[in-house]
């Protein structure tokens, strides 16, 4: 079926809907974890709590880290432009392209152009300064996200579960490592999504009238799975840190070893509940963005 105007429009709004929310969510972070006290609390209780364990991870954690360089960026970006390319969509490969480069890019400069007040909750680290948003899950995010807008309508379901997994792995991964705090990888991930959405706009301004979207493609069952999951994570996660908030007054090097696998635990799930949220919103609008016949 071909995709009406009126169709057409609502995807538009849709998409910018998606950009702002999520725009204003990264800002609800910025806030709340550099220029609050809570926030910067439970950040760094969460930090250290990923000492809990770190032993017995700590291989495989540099491994999954490493793995993410500016050579290993580029062969991904370029495999997923060249998939893009075989399938005869000239306009998703550049835009796949732009997606990844604008969401690493810009957390780069966020990074370097946000500031973290010292508050004295995190005298270790206070001079490393801000670290919000992370580089190395944007960019697991920004690959997978990008991945799975190019990939075939018959597996990109696949895709989006595999690419979801692997960017809050990664996530998850640089607090394990103690790189980030849980904000950083948060931040991250919403700054991905409104890159998304932004490529969306891309994609539906460029789409030819001709174009036809199969209703089969839309994968909601799928989507539905990831979204779910990820409100699921980021209410377990809610659970917890607000248990661990009424503990506030107490320095995080002197909690016990519970509240402090709380908040490392709390925080992981927050950060693999908002990539599968991400996932599934995006999942929910690409077979619009990049229809079976593209006309």
């Amino acid at each position: 079926m071909r995709m009406r105007a009126t169709a057409r429009g609502w995807t538009a709004v849709w998409l910018v809907v998606l950009a702002l929310v999520q725009a204003a969510a990264f800002l609800a972070v910025w806030r709340v974890a550099l220029h609050t006290e809570i926030g910067q609390w439970v950040d760094t209780v969460a930090l250290t709590g990923n000492e809990i364990g770190h032993d017995r991870i700590d291989g495989p954690v540099d491994r999954i880290l490493n793995a993410m360089s500016v050579v290993s960026l580029l062969a991904a970006t370029a495999m997923i432009g060249f998939i893009a390319l075989i399938r005869g969509r000239i306009a998703l490969a550049v835009t796949a392209t732009l997606l990844i480069a604008g969401a690493n890019v810009s957390t780069q400069l966020l990074k370097y152009g946000l500031s973290r007040p010292d508050l004295g909750l995190d005298p270790e680290r206070a001079a490393v300064g801000n670290s919000l948003p992370s580089g190395h899950t944007a960019v697991a995010a920004s690959v997978a996200v990008a991945l799975m807008l190019v990939l075939p309508p018959k597996v990109r379901a696949v895709g989006a579960f595999v690419g979801a997994s692997y960017a809050a792995i990664a996530g998850v991964a640089t607090l394990s490592a103690g790189w980030h705090r849980p904000s950083d990888a948060v931040a991250a991930y919403l700054v991905v999504g409104v890159w998304a959405a932004l490529a969306g706009l891309v994609l539906l301004i460029t789409q030819r009238e001709q174009a036809q979207i199969a209703p089969g493609d839309a994968h909601r069952v799928a989507a539905v799975v990831l979204g779910v999951a990820g409100v699921l994570a980021l209410i377990a996660s809610g659970l917890a840190l607000t248990w661990l908030v009424d503990l506030r007054g107490t320095g995080p090097e002197e909690l016990s070893r519970r509240p402090l696998f709380v908040g490392y635990a709390g925080s992981a799930a927050g950060i693999a509940g908002t990539m599968a949220l991400v996932m599934a919103l995006v999942l929910t609008v690409v077979h619009r963005l990049v229809p079976r016949v593209k006309g």
